[in-house]
């Protein structure tokens, strides 16, 4: 054993440079840099639309900045406290907390400073509304979905989705410091997206949930039980996005993309369902990766159609 961490503290010597890179990216890993990328897509068009045109290249920056660190806060958080699942389920056993790279107490240090950061961040360049909810933000996905809902109910995921409705709403206080009512029509687009996003990944892993005991909905409902629940969950989805074309800056152009991107994303989810009361698995994935490609067509047309001279 001593021979082994001797060779381990050797080539760390060697290679310090490598290692230090290596640390870096183990950092990056905790904070889910894919969720957080997905959540700072919605960001951007919920400022375009609350400023009826381009707001400031600097407040976009920092709102994203802070953006980045709060999702990536409450990411790490959500590492620490699954590192016993995590553990379990082949899909995470790569996660740094996993392999043993970065330690417990270091990754909870970590969790904490990024959001404090982040709240103080917001607050000192953007406005105080902002920061508080980068504070709900964070509270919902820690507290309400990770040590509340993940474990204990199958609808958790319905739930513990409203966090990552809240870049929007951060998003528009930053330009606004307010609240209004397409924020919160885009809030109710992504709270209705989440189950039909994430619910056919819990259909992919549903041996790795259910070794880990999370009651995720593919674990403990049928194929059919799932799929029918994408599909009414992607016909909310797309009947909300319907309900922004009253605000100011869409445009028919705006309804047209999320008529045609959303007729998509439901044929994906019938397809599944389909295949589910046949007996089959089907391509879960696919409705997954639509699902995401869905909400960057729809968020890229609230972005581009407030900026459009018609």
């Amino acid at each position: 054993m001593s021979t082994e961490i001797s060779a381990q503290t050797q080539s760390a010597a060697q290679h310090p440079r490598r290692s230090f890179w290596r640390t870096v990216n183990n950092y990056v890993a905790l904070t889910k840099p894919r969720v957080m990328e997905l959540l700072l897509v919605v960001t951007v068009p919920a400022m375009i639309l609350a400023q009826g045109g381009l707001p400031n290249l600097w407040l976009v920056l920092a709102t994203l900045l802070g953006g980045a660190m709060s999702a990536g806060s409450a990411g790490a958080f959500n590492c620490y406290l699954d590192r016993d699942m995590d553990r379990k389920m082949k899909r995470t056993k790569n996660r740094p907390l996993v392999t043993g790279e970065i330690s417990d107490r270091n990754a909870l240090v970590f969790a904490w400073v990024l959001g404090a950061l982040s709240v103080v961040w917001l607050y000192f360049t953007t406005t105080w509304l902002a920061a508080a909810l980068s504070i709900g933000a964070i509270f919902f996905y820690v507290v309400i979905y990770t040590m509340l809902l993940k474990r204990h109910s199958e609808q958790n995921i319905i739930w513990g989705g409203i966090a990552g409705c809240f870049p929007v709403l951060i998003g528009w206080a930053a330009v606004t410091n307010s609240l209004d009512w397409p924020a919160w029509v885009f809030f109710l687009i992504i709270f209705l997206w989440t189950p039909p996003h994430y619910w056919p990944l819990s259909m992919r892993y549903r041996d790795d949930y259910a070794a880990a005991g999370v009651p995720m909905l593919g674990v403990v409902r049928g194929r059919a039980t799932v799929g029918l629940q994408i599909i009414l969950y992607a016909w909310a989805t797309v009947a909300s996005s319907l309900l922004l074309l009253p605000a100011p800056g869409i445009s028919w152009l705006y309804g047209v993309v999320a008529v045609t991107s959303g007729g998509y994303f439901i044929i994906q989810a019938h397809r599944l369902y389909g295949n589910a009361i046949r007996g089959q698995e089907g391509k879960p994935m696919q409705v997954f990766h639509g699902s995401i490609t869905y909400l960057s067509v729809l968020s890229l047309a609230i972005a581009i159609d407030p900026l459009l001279p018609f």
